[in-house]
């Protein structure tokens, strides 16, 4: 699971030490040399967990489709975001969307009565 990249579709085989990696980052946090460059890639596809190739100097917009299952591994790359947030009401949400966290108490319900002595009835 890559920290840098939020939606990963596909990993990648760096062609200089053939390791899988989620992103380049990655394998610059666990590797001591550089990213080799290359313009055939290998794909592993994070939905069918198939392998493929794309030649790079090459390809098309119909290249963003795994060709396995077509799921698309060319996207809009979401990184985490630093943000500070203040826990309390939201103001745009409504007084009866809020939700009730109070545990309720949970009264034992049955048919039978519960205070009638049947042990004459048990064996």
């Amino acid at each position: 699971m890559c920290k840098h990249i939020l939606n990963v579709q596909a990993s990648i085989r760096a062609p200089c030490c053939k390791q899988w990696f989620d992103c380049a980052e990655c394998h610059g946090e666990v590797s001591d040399h550089p990213l080799r460059k290359t313009t055939e890639m290998v794909f592993g596809c994070k939905k069918c967990k198939k392998v493929f190739r794309k030649d790079m100097d090459h390809f098309e917009e119909e290249d963003e489709y795994c060709p396995h299952c077509d799921n698309k591994y060319i996207v809009e790359a979401k990184t985490p975001q630093m943000a500070i947030a203040v826990e309390g009401h939201d103001e745009r949400m409504g007084e009866r969307f809020e939700k009730d966290m109070r545990l309720k108490e949970d009264t034992l319900k049955t048919v039978f009565d519960m205070d009638a002595d049947i042990s004459h009835r048990m064996g």
